[in-house]
């Protein structure tokens, strides 16, 4: 009986086999007999595609919602084209058989000889009633500034602030109700993370480019007493005043023009901290312009084998280098070798620290300064002064008179310091009596008095009047350097 059923199933599993077999070879398409076409497979519905992820929806996110509030700027450059270093057609690209279409898109580009040409830069809205942060070199001593909204509207500004210590400037267009950017803290920012820019390069209008934080306190005397954020964003005519993005989308920074001097800065960008820039922007709001104040003193880093030569037990504080006369610092009794290492009980970590926390008191205010000199820490109390800067960016055409010398000057324009391959001094427009004894020629340029450099009008008439018989000046004419000296005795 077992074996009975046991061969039973055993011949059903043939059965089923043979007829699985036959079914298979059954549906084998023949495409010589076939007749009837067989019905269509019915689609099988997939799920949506969801966002991209990451980063790459963090930055298609920023140039759809924070494009809003980055805005064009344009000033007149004045004179013929051909006389004026523009920034439009970008170098190298003159012969380019695409230049036609790429000035379609800025309008604003000079085209013909004897047109105005345009100095571009960018900004961002900071408040609804028409506020705009940018860079101070892009619209100081401008005779008119056009600000192109991300909408198309265009808007005369005014300066309602420009400091040149720090870079920054504040516009104003008659506007209500503009979208705002969101204002971050730069004090967050790390060096690896991710950031993203949006600008106007070359006056081509909102344009979002995207890199990383390469250095968060990269001190650059010659631009600004703020330590800036280094990035590996490429810096085009036009890009000054962007705000750098971190990827929620915050400002924390204002990108500033290179330096403009002998080095190459191919692949870096500079931004002035977010931070900073508000505590500026607060001064300009309030009274159109921004007071620092100073020492009087050159610093350096303290490496470990000067920290180990110096006694002290760690790198840290700010290695004074010199000491300005008849400054702060110098009244105070402070000299070149002395490491300060606390300002009112608040610790100095490195010399990039040092300046901001001065800058960032009132002139007059009195500090307690700590500081390490023959292994041994000292106190001093320092009276603060105003920090004068390069008031080139301020007034580009001021002059003045030296009349005890015979000399009128006037500060240097961008394009003269441009072609002159100098970063400050003044321009000689007369000299006579004692002046034009010594050798001074109208068109010279005076780079520095009694070997301090003179970076405007205002500086160079403060340092000469203290000469009350004679001075030494440090001459550049067509592109060589002398000394002279005057005398008035």
């Amino acid at each position: 009986m077992v074996r009975s059923t046991a061969v039973r199933r055993l011949s059903i599993a043939n059965l089923a086999i043979a007829a699985l077999s036959a079914g298979c070879m059954a549906q084998t398409p023949n495409t010589t007999l076939a007749t009837k076409a067989e019905p269509a497979a019915t689609p099988v519905a997939r799920a949506p595609i969801g966002p991209y992820p990451g980063i790459t929806t963090a930055f298609e996110n920023m140039a759809r919602t924070e494009g809003s509030s980055v805005v064009a700027i344009s000033t007149p450059e004045t004179g013929d084209t051909s006389d004026v270093t523009s920034s439009w057609p970008p170098p190298g690209l003159e012969d380019t058989p695409f230049l036609h279409y790429f000035r379609q898109l800025s309008p604003n580009v000079a085209n013909a000889p004897g047109a105005t040409a345009q100095h571009h830069a960018s900004g961002f809205i900071v408040t609804p009633d028409g506020g705009i942060l940018t860079a101070a070199d892009g619209i100081a001593g401008a005779s008119r500034i056009t600000v192109t909204l991300a909408s198309g509207r265009t808007y005369r500004a005014t300066v309602t602030g420009i400091d040149p210590a720090s870079g920054v400037a504040l516009l104003k267009i008659p506007a209500k109700g503009l979208p705002v950017a969101k204002i971050g803290t730069s004090s967050e920012t790390k060096a690896g993370q991710w950031v993203a820019s949006i600008g106007s390069p070359f006056g081509l209008g909102n344009s979002i480019a995207s890199g990383i934080v390469s250095n968060t306190s990269r001190l650059l005397p010659s631009q600004s007493y703020v330590p800036l954020i280094q990035t590996d964003l490429t810096e085009n005519a036009g890009d000054a005043g962007s705000p750098l993005l971190n990827l929620k989308g915050e400002v924390i920074g204002i990108e500033t023009p290179l330096p403009d001097d002998s080095n190459t800065y191919q692949g870096l960008a500079f931004a002035i901290p977010i931070d900073e820039v508000m505590k500026v922007e607060h001064q300009l709001e309030l009274h159109g312009k921004a007071v620092h104040g100073q020492m009087g003193v050159a610093v350096q880093q303290v490496t470990a084998p000067i920290a180990h030569a110096f006694g002290l037990t760690h790198p840290h504080g700010a290695l004074v280098t010199s000491v300005d006369s008849g400054s702060p610092a110098a009244k105070a009794g402070l000299h070149a070798g002395d490491v300060i290492v606390d300002v009112n009980e608040t610790a100095i970590p490195d010399s990039t620290r040092l300046p901001v926390i001065v800058a960032d008191m009132r002139p007059g205010t009195a500090i307690d300064l700590a500081y390490w000199r023959d292994h041994a820490l000292r106190h001093a109390t320092v009276t603060l002064s105003a920090m004068h800067v390069n008031d080139v960016l301020a007034d580009a055409q001021s002059h003045a008179s030296a009349d005890t010398y015979g000399l009128t000057v006037r500060n240097l324009t961008r394009d003269e310091r441009r072609q002159t391959n100098v970063q400050s001094g003044v321009w000689v427009e007369q000299s006579n009596g004692p002046a034009a004894f010594a050798g001074i020629e109208p068109g010279d340029i005076i780079l520095k008095v009694d070997n301090a450099p003179v970076s405007s009008t205002f500086q160079f008439l403060e340092r000469i009047r203290r000469d009350k018989h004679a001075t030494t000046l440090l001459v550049q004419r067509q592109g060589e350097r002398m000394f002279v000296t005057m005398n008035t005795s």
